[in-house]
């Protein structure tokens, strides 16, 4: 397949679509699934089926990808020939059947749609999800028609690697795993490398607690990442590329696996591409569960077939990756925002954020929310907006009391901080950080510490055990957070658990163990009130904990401070 061969699939696919009266896409993700989509997907097509002949072929039914609200799902959005748009929630078999039915009849639906102006929706700037919802994602020539690999051909036939570095450089793209390191800078250094062989590697082990952001983005719009992967290789002077996806995503890996098959087929990938010079393969790795393998050494190891632990750094990536050969790696997120930007220009990525945080950031917004789901926002907006507009505020006029960003080695931002921009500046300077995109809202009945043991409890479990500082230190801590809520802690044990984080962060071998005080720091800072009320007056103010302790467990753990009790009587 060339250029031309891919725009006449794109414009035969877009006619053939504008010749339906009906087009009905329906949510087919791991949320609305769970939430009883496959039912719905099985009334839809025996209805279709019921029809008159000559109506079959004016309806379409779409299994897609994420929508958005999750909570609210499974979600159906109607599409009318005049381009009238329609999305119902919460959908079962028997609902379906009345709003399809309303519609072919040319009657008004006796089920609400949501509003035309739902927030939830028109307070988001899509970019690396902006055809989520609107395609099936195992059928290839939907993503054609709308724009899949046009980024691509534009590229190979248009572009010189350096002017594709270039692009990135300027756009102010980041990476969006959580370290936010300008992805420009990480291609540039890749392409300048000295090698027979360079690899690209696209990460999408994301393990955060309440993160589901990449998992959305290869269930949902797998040929969105594949692109941004051929378009790093040909930058960087790579031929193949790994998508490392992590095991408990088994969706998301079989729509990558017939993605790249699709995309193989039609010459998108594979030797040759698009009738260029190129090659680019791109071979599927899937994870066994493991936290730490979305650290870049250690997922790097994985792939390698060896044990998922991380290496001391330098040498890089960028200079010894892969069987010591350069190599790239980003994450999923960072892939999908690659092919708009060769569309639309680096200038055009660049406008939306602020001076430093260029571009948008999905999150995924749960927790204590009227509207929890998948969201994209610009770089910048303020917390507010994402909780109370977007999100709908929190449920039962409950009171916002903090939000956690960035997993377990983020932190959480209280109430008087909502105002706050979100990048990752702003982020940083709390005592948080943007992470992969996890937004976790809590209320009034959120207990901080009972919060920081939760992420001290994971990473302890999730800790590889290679390096002293985290294998041990982690469990320090969390027996210290043990003591505190449940109301065995001494004033000396609170700075007894300050001085162990700082240990932890200034000695640990990697990332995720200088990153796991975090937690403990953050909520310190903002909340020691109440880490104090647990020890000195035995009371848990948020009610979760139970401080049932006898005083005497109280006493101080050394042997020469307990001799009291072998005394004799």
């Amino acid at each position: 397949m060339n250029s031309a061969d891919l725009q006449h699939l794109a414009e035969e696919e877009q006619q053939r679509q504008q010749q339906l009266n009906l087009r009905l896409f329906l949510c087919y993700s791991t949320p609305c699934l769970s939430a009883g989509a496959d039912l719905v997907k099985v009334a839809l097509d025996e209805l279709i089926a019921g029809l008159d002949e000559k109506q079959r072929p004016d309806l379409d039914i779409v299994a897609t990808g994420c929508m958005g609200p999750c909570s609210r799902g499974p979600l159906l959005r109607v599409v009318e020939r005049n381009g009238s748009e329609k999305i119902f929630e919460k959908v079962t078999p028997e609902s379906v059947r009345e709003i399809i039915g309303s519609f072919l009849a040319d009657r008004a639906p006796s089920v609400e749609p949501l509003p035309a102006d739902f927030a939830f929706f028109s307070r988001q700037t899509l970019i690396a999800l902006e055809n989520n919802g609107w395609v099936d994602p195992e059928q290839i020539v939907h993503s054609i028609a709308r724009g899949a690999y046009n980024s691509l051909a534009h590229v190979l036939h248009e572009m010189t690697s350096e002017q594709v570095c270039s692009e990135i450089t300027r756009s102010g793209l980041r990476g969006r795993g959580g370290g936010g390191y300008p992805a420009g800078v990480k291609w540039e250094l890749v392409r300048k490398a000295q090698a027979e062989r360079k690899f690209v590697v696209a990460n999408g082990d994301e393990g955060d607690p309440g993160a589901y952001m990449d998992r959305t983005i290869m269930e949902s719009d797998p040929h969105r990442v594949l692109e941004g992967m051929a378009i790093a290789g040909y930058a960087v002077g790579a031929e193949q590329g790994y998508i490392y996806v992590r095991g408990e995503y088994p969706l998301a890996a079989a729509r990558l696996a017939k993605a790249i098959k699709d995309a193989e087929r039609h010459g998108l990938l594979g030797s040759r591409v698009l009738d260029s010079s190129f090659n680019f393969r791109v071979d599927l790795r899937v994870g066994a569960g493991a936290f730490v393998c979305g650290e870049e050494t250690a997922l790097m190891t994985s792939i390698m077939g060896r044990r998922g632990q991380p290496v001391p750094r330098p040498p890089y990536p960028a200079q010894s990756g892969l069987w010591g050969l350069p190599t790239l790696i980003n994450n999923v997120e960072t892939f999908a925002s690659v092919a708009p930007i060769m569309r639309h220009g680096a200038e055009w990525f660049a406008g939306f954020g602020t001076e430093k945080s260029k571009g948008t950031k999905v999150f995924a917004l749960c927790g204590e929310v009227v509207n929890s789901g998948l969201i994209e926002v610009q770089m910048g907006t303020s917390l507010r907006d994402i909780v109370f507009e977007i999100g709908g505020g929190l449920p039962d006029g409950g009171t916002f009391k903090a939000a956690q960003t960035g997993g377990p080695s983020g932190g959480c931002i209280p109430a008087q901080h909502l105002d706050t921009p979100v990048d990752y500046e702003s982020l940083q300077a709390l005592g948080s950080i943007m992470g992969s995109g996890g937004l976790i809202v809590m209320n009034e009945t959120s207990c901080m510490p009972d919060v920081a043991k939760f992420f001290m409890d994971f990473c302890m479990d999730e800790s590889c055990g290679k390096c002293v500082p985290c294998r041990v230190g982690t469990v320090e801590m969390y027996e210290l957070l043990q003591r505190i809520t449940n109301g065995s802690a001494m004033d000396e044990d609170l700075q007894t658990l300050e001085e162990l984080c700082h240990v932890v962060q200034e000695t640990s071998l990697c990332g995720l163990g200088m990153t796991a005080p975090n937690p403990v720091l953050n909520t310190l800072q903002y909340f020691r009130d109440e880490y104090l009320a647990h020890i000195r007056d035995n009371q848990c103010p948020a009610g979760v904990c139970r401080l049932d302790q006898i005083p005497l467990l109280k006493l101080p753990e050394h042997a020469e401070q307990l001799a009291i009790f072998k005394e004799e009587p």
